[in-house]
């Protein structure tokens, strides 16, 4: 069949975009110009949508951002190089981690060193030299892990953990701390906890016996600790900031570093409210994922924005402000930091660990009085 003559309407529309036509790069031309400029298909053109996203609409004053961490991201350098800057700089709101990205930040308020190795070292000789491999990051067995289990047993016999808290507030305690070893180690702030700590960012672990932290704090039950989590307690308060982001003038974002615990962690806040708790009130409303995981093999863990917004974690009216970008994060992370804090002013810090049971009562109160309304 021949080609039609005439062009048509649609035609012309799906040929209306940005032309692909880069011109050469430049010696010492900034980051952020060359996400702009170069980034123009495939996963350089999600990323360069994401950290765009990111920048010019959740960095909005109104808006309220969660952020969640998975992987080893803390001992590759990532917590001191760029997510300390992001909660020093007003860009991060509240965070849900794993257990063990906090646990390996503390090395770095204790000043205990890792360094860049070689993967294909032979493991049975790094044992035997009591040597530890994180893929090709290489820290000692004594003098950075069991050194840091020692202190952190120290700390966690202190009078403010023994009792029962969530892990919000294990967090803040223990970011104190961190805090504190930074300015005695005469210290550039390097520490996740300690930058939470200051900035009152609350810190969320959705699994929380699931590492060392937790394990120690379980070794403390055999020494008549009476500390104990509290982990229903984290539900509420993540679902109560979400709640607040969604009233009136206000928006919630999300930013999943990987998938896991931690990012369903962030996005069932919203269920939480909905199905739960019966409240109304749609999902976030700005999305950002990075990945390496497959949709198709159920690896994606929780799926793409789009299927997020048949369990009400979404906002469907909001599905253009989403992005999921396919790539290591500690190629993506940097890249996004970069560009943001090029590209935006600090913004004011929300410090919502300090108003964190107020929102939570906040949120019952609409819960019970919702009850109230449907007896009558």
């Amino acid at each position: 069949m021949n080609a039609p003559c005439g062009k048509s309407a649609e035609h012309d529309r799906y040929l209306s975009g940005r032309r692909i036509f880069p011109a050469g790069l430049r010696a010492g031309e900034p980051l952020a110009e060359v996400i702009d400029r170069v980034f123009l298909a495939y996963n350089a053109a999600r990323l360069r949508e994401g950290v765009q996203l990111f920048t010019h609409k959740m960095l909005e004053p109104e808006v309220t951002i969660g952020m969640s961490l998975s992987g080893a991201l803390t001992p590759a350098g990532l917590g001191m190089s760029c997510v300390v800057p992001l909660i020093e700089a007003g860009f991060v709101d509240w965070i849900v981690a794993t257990g063990a990205n906090l646990y390996h930040d503390l090395h770095f308020a204790f000043n205990y060193k890792l360094v860049a190795g070689d993967f294909r070292t032979d493991d049975t000789v790094l044992f035997d030299a009591g040597v530890v491999r994180i893929y090709d990051v290489l820290l000692s067995r004594d003098d950075c892990l069991l050194a840091t289990d020692q202190r952190l047993r120290t700390i966690l016999s202190q009078p403010e953990f023994q009792k029962t808290m969530g892990t919000a507030e294990l967090h803040y305690h223990l970011g104190r701390y961190c805090a504190q070893a930074e300015e005695e180690a005469g210290l550039p702030h390097v520490s996740v906890l300690a930058a939470a700590y200051r900035a009152e960012v609350p810190v969320y672990t959705s699994a929380p016996g699931d590492s060392t932290l937790g394990m120690e704090l379980a070794a403390s039950r055999f020494h008549s600790s009476n500390f104990a989590f509290d982990p229903l307690l984290d539900v509420n308060e993540t679902a109560a900031i979400f709640f607040a982001s969604k009233r009136p003038g206000k928006k919630s974002a999300v930013v999943l570093w990987g998938g896991g615990s931690p990012k369903n962690f962030v996005l069932q806040t919203a269920p939480h409210c909905t199905d739960i708790l019966g409240l109304e009130v749609k999902g976030h409303d700005y999305f950002l994922q990075v990945t390496d995981a497959r949709v198709d093999t159920g690896g994606l863990s929780g799926a793409t924005p789009h299927e997020a917004v048949s369990w009400g974690k979404v906002d469907p009216d909001f599905i253009p402000d989403a992005v999921v970008c396919y790539c290591d994060t500690t190629i993506a992370m940097p890249l996004l930091t970069a560009y943001a804090l090029t590209r935006h002013p600090p913004r004011e810090l929300k410090r919502l660990y300090r108003v964190r049971s107020q929102l939570t009562a906040n949120l019952q109160a609409e819960y019970l009085a919702k009850g109230s309304r449907a007896e009558k």
